[in-house]
């Protein structure tokens, strides 16, 4: 018997769990803007029971607006359930701790997202738990960092600022091998690029501040998984910790879904035109972007991604600070902001050790917005002139 056919992800964008007749008609979703919700009689207090027997109790715990959201979000990343927080980094710690405990040891990048270096070498030694920075381009680079505490690898494919590609399913392999969980930041590819759940990742993440919103107007993180792991996250991580998403920053996720594949589809075109241009220009020395045919690892970023993102970083012929910094300051187009994915192009200056040599090094970290292309390469060009 032929399986019935999978909507696409932009089918799924606009119509996954939408109920139109329940809430009379209304083409976008309510907002539910509050904090607790009423019970008709004291039998029904006294008997309440989690979120999934039709009645909300605490949105600290779960919200009809978030919940709309997260069952969208878990069905475009090919997962069973999400969790919705008020920040990338609230998702990725809550993540993170429902996969460790104390004595525990954990792999990751080096060039994995900044704050998220900093949660794990600041804050997590304090519950005497253990980070080992890999490059991660080589599967024996995981397997050398192994210790018998592992407890968790913790992947970001294409990771930040020079855009490396962990081999998920290898890594998968071998940590499966050893009882080891994976989780992801899957932020940079979004899940119209990427799905590392299909690949056996354990936990995937988002900053949904970046591509799902992706108006520059709110701050939210996701994390998907199987139902059983969500669940306990919920549990833990999600009611203790109080990381909540709030209700109008989710139906501003959901707005943000409803253009979020045409959006991908503007930003994969212009940076890769941006990115090509680069790699032309005789002021430039480098260029990295995963989707350009001389990217270090092209084929497997080919083997594991639909589309490619909207950062795209180079490095100056003359890489000195003073450079760089009049480089960014000369373009028009472009805000100095951090954050990325949003509707607006932004570039920033980055000292950052080069992950081939370890040395420091000065580059600009371009995320390509929604302008018309044409206007974006003009302005690199005549910033590339000062």
């Amino acid at each position: 018997m032929n399986q019935p056919r999978r909507p696409g992800l932009e089918t799924i964008c606009v119509h996954h769990a939408e109920d139109r007749e329940a809430q009379r008609g209304a083409a976008a979703p309510p907002l539910y803007q509050c904090s607790i919700f009423t019970y008709p009689d004291c039998e029904s207090f006294v008997n309440r029971k989690a979120p999934g027997d039709g009645r909300y109790d605490y949105t600290r715990v779960a919200n009809p607006t978030t919940a709309l959201l997260e069952s969208k979000v878990a069905e475009l990343e090919r997962g069973e359930a999400c969790r919705a927080f008020a920040s990338g980094m609230a998702a990725i710690s809550a993540g993170i701790l429902s996969c460790v405990k104390s004595g525990g040891h954990i792999i990751t990048v080096e060039t994995v997202y900044g704050p998220t270096r900093r949660f794990l070498s600041d804050y997590l030694p304090k519950f005497n738990i253990e980070t080992t920075y890999i490059r991660g381009t080589d599967i024996e680079q995981f397997q050398a960092a192994l210790r018998p505490n592992t407890q968790l690898i913790h992947l970001e494919s294409p990771s930040s600022f020079f855009f490396e590609v962990q081999d998920m399913p290898a890594v998968v392999a071998l940590a499966k091998s050893k009882g080891i969980a994976v989780s992801i930041d899957n932020s940079n590819a979004s899940p119209m690029f990427q799905n590392p759940l299909d690949h056996g990742v354990d936990l995937v993440m988002h900053t949904a501040s970046k591509y799902i919103g992706g108006h520059s107007d709110l701050v939210g993180g996701l994390v998907v998984a199987s139902r059983e792991r969500i669940e306990k996250l919920v549990s833990l991580e999600g009611e203790l910790l109080g990381g909540i998403a709030d209700p109008f920053a989710s139906w501003l996720m959901l707005r943000g879904l409803r253009t979020l594949g045409v959006r991908m589809d503007r930003h994969y075109k212009s940076a890769l035109t941006i990115a090509r241009l680069l790699e032309m220009d005789s002021r430039v020395a480098r260029v990295w972007y995963t989707g350009l045919d001389s990217h270090a690892q092209a084929r497997l970023a080919k083997k594991q991604m639909r589309g490619h993102g909207c950062l795209v970083s180079f490095q100056l012929q003359n890489p000195t600070r003073e450079r760089t910094f009049a480089v960014v300051e000369a373009l028009k187009l472009f805000g100095i902001a951090v954050s990325w994915g949003g509707f607006e192009s932004l570039a920033i200056p980055i000292e950052t050790p080069d992950p081939a040599t370890g040395k420091p090094t000065w580059i600009i970290r371009l995320s390509i917005g929604l302008e018309t292309v044409e206007d974006l390469k003009a302005d690199l060009y005549q910033a590339l002139d000062v």
